[in-house]
């Protein structure tokens, strides 16, 4: 494994960008839970899935652009689901939570049509789906590169905001935040980190690696700022193992950094109830 990684480029690119990925989708993916947007991830990887058709799609009919990346397309219609949610959480004022569903039912028709005309999967749709090794370039590393420092820069300089807004979006309004602003910069890095990560992980499995880790951590911290260390440190952990695994048995590292991520998730809630039982026997004596 060591000598395969230092001999060839693409697993180099794979485990690099897997880092990253298990990094920054885990450090998005706190406030997504803590404010109850879970499901948005899954919108934003339908979304992104239909640009890859639709880029597929060009490519078949245009010949003149065979060198465009996916992902680029991808990344587009990713953030472009990401403006019109909150486009619509302005629409469904009461109903906020209508916007989700409405854009990952659009991007699941939209996509189906666009790969039924794409004549139907091929090899590079399903390393989109469920993610591949060898798919991932230099330059797609280098993209999921500048996304990590994007997005750990933001969440640097906004996290107070972002953490008022994410417990108390009234008193972060009194307080003279602007919410609108902030939420839309936050679902734009949702969607560029969905869209960088389906190299990786594969547009299907994405939103495990986002709410997972947060789902173990919340069993274990005691704080929020622990609950963020904790998150990343199980997606990078999901990732790493995810990746050796993948490469051992020759499937999709989707697959097996999401099996990792619930093997995880599943000690963290016996260790939490091991814990609490033990707690308990100790007031009792």
């Amino acid at each position: 494994m060591i000598e395969s990684f230092l001999t060839y480029e693409f697993l180099q690119n794979a485990a690099l960008a897997g880092i990253m990925i298990g990094f920054v989708a885990p450090l998005l993916g706190v406030f997504i839970v803590v404010r109850r947007l879970s499901l948005i991830a899954d919108a934003l990887s339908h979304i992104t899935l239909t640009g890859i058709a639709a880029s597929l799609l060009l490519e078949k009919r245009i010949n003149a652009i065979n060198e465009w990346n996916p992902v680029y397309m991808g990344m587009a219609f990713s953030v472009a689901g990401a403006v019109l949610i909150e486009k619509l959480r302005k629409v469904y004022k009461h109903y906020e939570e209508l916007a989700i569903p409405i854009i990952l039912s659009g991007g699941i028709g939209l996509g189906v049509i666009l790969i039924s005309l794409a004549d139907g999967f091929n090899t590079d749709l399903f390393s989109y789906l469920f993610g591949s090794v060898t798919a991932v370039s230099r330059s797609n590393m280098l993209t999921v590169f500048i996304i990590t420092i994007l997005v750990a820069a933001i969440v640097l300089l906004f996290y107070k905001e972002l953490f008022v807004l994410s417990f108390d979006e009234e008193h972060a309004s009194v307080s003279g935040v602007n919410g609108k602003l902030i939420h839309l910069m936050f679902i734009v890095m949702v969607a560029l980190v969905i869209a960088s990560a389906m190299q990786i992980v594969g547009i299907l499995l994405v939103s495990a690696l986002m709410t997972l880790p947060v789902a173990a951590a919340l069993r274990i911290a005691k704080s929020f700022k622990q609950t963020i260390g904790l998150s990343i440190f199980f997606g990078e952990l999901s990732v790493i193992i995810g990746l050796i695994t993948s490469y051992q048995l020759s499937v999709p590292p989707g697959g097996t950094i999401v099996v990792t991520a619930i093997l995880i998730l599943i000690m963290a809630i016996t260790y939490r109830k091991v814990s609490t039982q033990f707690s308990l026997k100790g007031e009792a004596l």
